[in-house]
């Protein structure tokens, strides 16, 4: 999906890569010097359109003036009239006689020296304007795909293999090239970093590039990765099946609160502190059944088929053919989910998957579903594809590439447990945490939703830690987070890279991040402050 505009979540992505524009302009004030500018851009960029692709044209080369640029789509006007001038390059690239994978890189007149790649989301196919922006304004050349087609769905999948090969990796991978010797055209220099940058399916991307070729990049953010697609696509699906045959089932807003009121009651302090927030949701045991109502239904109890959709919204499946638990959603996130359990994008795009990829039948529906059978033909039928599954990344450690993965805990869209499964995969792998430690870290926010959002701390530059990271070789320890209520700050915490957790102290606001320290969750005091 493009972010702004996607499947999963239209208006959430806008204002979520809103706030990262916004954040952007403000870290553009307190940049490090730029260190390159091309003498005539004008004219430079003009040239461009003489470049020659491998597979594939220049479309087009054209320079922008400072706040000129007319976004294709409807973008903040603010925002677009803070951009700088640059070179807006299109190319057209077709590494197979079935491919049509259109690109942009944008050039700044004023760079500094690094290349930006940006994600995107669903099955969308368009390019990422609003991550374009973010990237822009802090002096990167950047590039976006819409990775091979057109629309919202994947009914371009059907009779076109080759797209899907674009769509799962190849779209990316080409691109990135391309836009390397774009920028090496425009500067007569190469970047001196590349990074990839993406949430969502965009973060399936990034974890795609550090697993299929390590050399793309050298440091790369891979949020909310959608990483297990196929698993996502069988969960999805299997919530939507048992809420379509039972709509007595289906939790309403006010079962919603309830149901996240008694959770908190039940696990808000294993951390040590009641602040509304799980810091580690797996070690709660709350139990749905709870809440069952002994006799009629009334606002303090659900009836058994609300708490058997509970029950299957947080449990997991087995792919049968590997044996692999496919996680469901995590204990506190209650308020980020629908009437139909998981969100109306994850079921879009799981019915569109099974349709379109696994089944092949763009009458196939979800009363069809057969989760015994149909989680291994799923994964079975991507072969790696489109999953970024695989957990041997040896070659973009030992390149020396650093990775940040992060996840809210509170996700509607994507299971938490598909990040926390594979990065203990990958130590498994690797032969521990010690071993791919100061390469690669996984964070885990508590209380916020898809990419952003939800009752915890959700806004965060980890761009500019993954810079500190590969630039100058400081490691993120922890990465500073806040939330707002009207635009307001009123709360910061600091995200630990897991298995550790942020732990209170003891004394001052549990709202002030520097009242908390990282621990390693298996050693935390869950005894009240005023206890220990």
């Amino acid at each position: 999906m493009s972010h702004w505009l996607s499947a999963e979540g239209t208006l959430p992505h806008l204002r979520i890569f809103t706030r990262i524009v916004v954040a952007a302009l403000g870290a553009l004030v307190v940049a490090t010097a730029i260190v390159r500018q091309p003498l005539d851009a004008a004219g430079a960029c003009e040239e461009l359109s003489k470049l020659t692709l491998p597979a594939g044209t220049i479309t087009l080369a054209k320079s922008v003036d400072a706040g000129a640029f007319t976004p294709p789509v409807q973008l903040n006007s603010d925002t677009v009239r803070a951009l700088p001038s640059f070179c807006r390059v299109a190319a057209t690239l077709t590494p197979t006689n079935d491919s049509d994978i259109k690109i942009e890189v944008w050039l700044p007149s004023e760079w500094n020296g690094k290349f930006q790649a940006v994600g995107n989301g669903a099955f969308n196919g368009s390019i990422s304007y609003a991550a374009l922006m973010a990237a822009i304004v802090r002096g990167y050349a950047t590039s976006s795909t819409d990775t091979g087609h057109t629309g919202a769905d994947a009914s371009f999948a059907l009779g076109h293999p080759e797209k899907v090969t674009d769509f799962g990796w190849r779209a990316v991978h080409e691109m990135t090239t391309t836009a390397k010797k774009t920028i090496a055209a425009y500067y007569k220099a190469s970047p001196r970093h590349s990074y990839w940058n993406g949430c969502s399916a965009g973060g399936r991307q990034g974890m795609k590039e550090a697993q299929r070729f390590p050399d793309d990049f050298d440091g790369i953010i891979a949020g909310s990765p959608a990483l297990d697609w196929t698993s996502r696509a069988s969960q999805a699906v299997r919530i939507a099946q048992h809420l379509d045959t039972a709509t007595d089932a289906r939790l309403l807003i006010g079962d919603r609160e309830r149901l996240h009121r008694a959770v908190l009651d039940a696990c808000d302090a294993n951390d040590g502190v009641k602040d509304g927030l799980l810091e580690d949701p797996t070690r709660c045991a709350f139990d749905p059944e709870s809440l069952k109502c002994g006799g009629s239904h009334d606002e303090k109890c659900l009836v058994a088929r609300q708490v058997q959709t509970v029950q299957l919204i947080y449990s997991a499946m087995t792919n049968a053919a590997t044996g692999r638990a496919v996680t469901g959603l995590q204990r506190g996130g209650e308020l980020g989910w629908t009437d139909l359990g998981w969100t109306a994008s994850a079921r879009a795009t799981g019915l569109n998957h099974f349709r379109f990829l696994v089944f092949r039948d763009p009458a196939w529906e979800i009363a069809q579903f057969n989760g015994e059978r149909d989680v291994a033909r799923a994964e079975a039928a991507d072969a790696g594809t489109i999953n970024a599954l695989d957990p041997n990344l040896k070659r973009f450690i030992g390149d020396g590439g650093k990775l940040i993965q992060y996840h809210g805990w509170s996700d509607p869209q994507i299971s938490p447990g598909n990040s926390t499964q594979y990065y203990a995969r990958v130590l498994e792998a690797l032969g521990g945490r010690t071993r791919v430690h100061n390469s690669y870290r996984l964070f885990m926010a508590p209380g916020m939703g898809h990419c952003g959002g939800g009752e915890g701390p959700n806004t965060f530059d980890m761009l500019t830690a993954l810079e500190q990271w590969v630039e100058h070789g400081d490691a993120p320890d922890q990465v500073f987070a806040t939330h707002s209520t009207n635009k307001i700050v009123d709360r910061t915490r600091p995200l630990c890279p897991y298995p550790e957790i942020a732990v209170y102290t003891g004394s001052g606001s549990i709202n002030d991040a520097s009242n908390f320290v990282c621990r390693d969750s298996e050693r935390v005091d869950k005894r009240p402050a005023k206890d220990r």
